[in-house]
């Protein structure tokens, strides 16, 4: 009787402890803006089978013009959200979409930063 107890609290706790790991990293999904999120769908988006680079594409180490749209729209929505206005990002960046990309990825990798530092805290 008191093996079944004790290998039921066992049970118990374990259960509990995976389902504590599972809402940090629900967490952490959820506290990802919607810009960020599109912006990491975006990203993705280049791994699909119509996104993917061509030949000539391939030769040229850099993201083609045609891959570079794909990203542009979450890039600029990600930027915008951070508090910048549009004619501040188009004077930065001189509408040259690779300067917007980047930054937008800084923005990304700062906001991701933050966050993991702030779910650390709290444990």
């Amino acid at each position: 009787m008191k093996k079944r107890l004790l290998l039921a609290a066992f049970a118990i706790l374990g259960l509990i402890s995976c389902s504590n790991e599972g809402n940090v990293i629900n967490t952490a999904e959820n506290m990802k803006t919607s810009e960020m999120q599109n912006f990491k769908k975006a990203f993705k988006s280049l791994g699909e089978i119509q996104n993917r680079p061509t030949e000539e594409e391939k030769r040229n180490p850099e993201l083609s013009e045609r891959r570079k749209a794909l990203l542009i729209p979450a890039s600029k929505d990600l930027i915008l959200s951070s508090g910048v206005s549009e004619k501040e990002m188009m004077a930065k960046t001189k509408g040259n979409s690779s300067s917007i990309i980047i930054w937008a990825y800084k923005i990304y990798a700062d906001k991701s930063s933050q966050i993991n530092q702030s779910l650390k805290s709290q444990n």
